[in-house]
């Protein structure tokens, strides 16, 4: 089992998910948002399943300084907008194959380790 973690080293959720991952010596990639954007068909699973009001994170400091609190898009523009700027989305982004979740998720990623 291999788990792909998205997001930002110095984001405290994101710390969890890597920690819960390594102490059950459960293989993790992540894939830093500062180095690399996300691609957009990997965004685009996020968005299909979840949607943009559970991924923008609205509280986000990079959200307020892109001017974003008064938009009101629909899901495509924001997928655009969060591939070109991922620090307006929650975090961690936690991909096992066909299993996705978005924030601080141990109880679902308990239940992906149990089936």
């Amino acid at each position: 089992m291999d788990v792909q973690i998205f997001g930002v080293k110095n984001n405290a959720d994101v710390r969890k998910a890597e920690r819960f991952f390594k102490e059950r010596r459960i293989k993790s990639h992540f894939m830093d948002f500062k180095q690399r954007t996300p691609s957009r068909g990997e965004l685009g699973r996020f968005f299909q399943k979840f949607g943009e009001e559970a991924l923008i994170d609205r509280d986000a400091k990079r959200f307020h300084t892109l001017g974003l609190q008064t938009a009101y898009y629909g899901d495509e523009k924001w997928l655009e907008i969060a591939c070109e700027e991922p620090l307006i989305l929650r975090q961690p982004l936690v991909r096992c194959g066909k299993n996705l979740s978005v924030g601080l998720e141990e109880a679902a990623w308990k239940t992906w380790l149990d089936s």
